[in-house]
């Protein structure tokens, strides 16, 4: 209404102070004034350059599940990620098993009985072991959140996980446990220490590459919180060349240090994680990213990000498409509003046709179109 009412304006007002005023002339300079008040390149071009965006996304594994967090990732300055899964391939090994007066193959099978109920990465290389006899089955279990499983194997009952876990069911843990650098997970059967399995886990290739590159976009302020052991989260961020790093944290401990570092407003926080335990994590975070292939299906449905290949450098290239993305964005913005005025100018000076007037709202909607199907085309190494 506004528009039309400065275009009837533009037609008759100039009728009390223009002695030459040919109406045919200033109608048709309203006509012009309509033509470029169509908004149609701004409202085209601006979503179209997020479509871009998460198109270009998309193409590079990445999902991002609005355009809102397109702009959010934008703004990120600190960074917070889990360990396993993450930064480490989650793809373990049995290193060592340590039965305490229980035969191995026996103790294998109770301990296996309980992570077929897991979805942990550590359980898949627990079910690699080949165990000779029959296939104990568990019942009732129960995942207790940062600490472990509790359930019943052969009318026995089971705990298995971190120290904490023991700790809290008041079992005794050998002293030689603590020596071990390694993930280790514990067993104990009928409120009794049983033994334990030491599991070996590596790095991802691209880790090293992920945290030079990180600092290359200004992302300096990195965190590793992990519910793994410290010594070996330390070890770990040591080798990553991670400053700040803390280990055997429960999810609402992980939860507890990503609220402090949101006390200061000038921090934009993303968390990558992959467990179900991150699930509460990612939600706080301003940008939660979750590993979509080693990930659970917690932490997918919770995250705003996900990358498809488990790949962390591609953490890097989504924050290099969400800048890439806002740029096209703003020339859009910047380009259609310019002609716009330009042309608006002219066309209230009598110096603009009506061709003209139709370059500034069709005209630059192609233009605005072109820019932002580049992002299709852009690679971000």
């Amino acid at each position: 209404p506004i528009v039309v009412f400065l275009a009837i304006g533009v037609t008759f007002l100039p009728y009390f102070f223009v002695d030459d005023y040919v109406f045919r002339d200033w109608l048709y300079r309203a006509l012009i004034f309509l033509v470029i008040s169509c908004p149609c390149a701004l409202v085209i071009s601006i979503p179209l350059g997020y479509f871009g965006g998460l198109g270009a996304a998309s193409k590079n594994g990445i999902l991002f599940k609005g355009a809102s967090f397109l702009d959010a990732m934008t703004k990120i300055n600190t960074l917070v990620m889990d360990k396993t899964g993450t930064v480490t391939k989650g793809v373990f090994k049995i290193k060592e098993v340590k039965a305490i007066d229980w035969k191995e193959t026996e103790f294998m099978q109770y301990l296996m009985a309980m992570e077929e109920q897991s979805t942990h990465p550590i359980a898949k290389a627990i079910l690699e072991y080949k165990a000779e006899g029959e296939d104990f089955e568990a019942q009732d279990v129960s995942e207790i959140a940062g600490k472990g499983l509790r359930g019943i194997v052969n009318g026995k009952t089971v705990l298995v996980g971190n120290k904490a876990l023991m700790t809290a069911n008041n079992i005794g843990v050998p002293s030689e446990t603590e020596t071990i650098v390694e993930s280790i997970v514990l067993v104990a059967i009928d409120n009794k220490f049983a033994g334990y399995v030491v599991i070996a886990d590596e790095l991802k290739e691209d880790a090293k590459e992920t945290i030079t590159a990180l600092h290359k976009v200004g992302i300096n302020n990195i965190m590793m919180l992990s519910g793994d052991k410290d010594s070996i989260t330390q070890q770990v961020a040591k080798e990553l060349n991670i400053e700040k790093a803390k280990g055997g944290l429960l999810p609402e401990d992980k939860l507890n240090e990503v609220e402090i570092l949101k006390q200061n407003p000038a921090n934009k926080i993303a968390f990558i994680g992959d467990g179900i335990n991150d699930a509460p994590v990612l939600a706080a975070s301003d940008v939660g990213i979750a590993m979509g292939g080693l990930g659970s299906d917690v932490a997918i449905e919770t995250a705003d990000v996900i990358i498809q290949t488990d790949q962390p450098s591609k953490v890097v290239k989504a924050i290099k498409i969400s800048r890439s993305t806002r740029k096209i964005v703003w020339q859009n913005i910047i380009l259609a509003f310019g002609v716009k005025v330009i042309v608006l100018i002219l066309g209230a000076g009598g110096l603009a046709t009506m061709w003209e007037a139709v370059f500034a709202d069709v005209g630059v909607a192609l233009l605005a179109i072109l820019n932002a199907v580049r992002l299709q085309k852009m690679t971000w190494d």
